[in-house]
């Protein structure tokens, strides 16, 4: 990823995600690493990809997006982040993060949040423009 501002902070290289050795979809993982973004987006990435969804499945997606995009600050802002700033998915341990942040765009745009979606989608164009493609636009 190129950098053209000169004042825009380094890129984040976060640590692996708590969960990167476990699977990620089993309930005693999230037991086991209730604070892992890759957890919580998986979660939701599952129920997203599940199609039609029911009012109750669209929250509960919805639900687990909003966790996973929380634990997902909180991996940020605990490695330096500032609030904005690239955060490049070619590094692997980014990678829950971004996806975290696609999870909470698609999730708020089946209940209706646009503004979320909006402002999600912003959020993950300035991490790294080209994850947008890769996680909202082509699924």
């Amino acid at each position: 990823m190129k950098i053209n501002d000169m004042m825009a902070p380094p890129p984040v290289h976060l640590p692996a995600d708590p969960a990167a050795d476990s699977d990620p979809a089993a309930a005693e993982t999230a037991f086991a690493h209730p604070d892992s973004p890759l957890v919580w987006a998986t979660r939701a990435e599952m129920l997203l990809a599940a199609g039609h969804l029911d009012d109750v499945a669209k929250l509960t997606a919805y639900a687990h997006a909003r966790t996973a995009y929380h634990r997902s600050l909180d991996r940020l802002r605990a490695n330096g982040w500032k609030g904005w700033g690239p955060v490049p998915f070619v590094h692997e341990p980014n990678q829950p993060v971004l996806r975290a942040i696609a999870a909470l765009a698609r999730a708020a745009r089946l209940i209706g949040e646009d503004n979320e979606y909006d402002r999600c989608r912003q959020m993950l164009s300035d991490a790294d423009p080209e994850s947008v493609g890769r996680l909202i636009d082509a699924v």
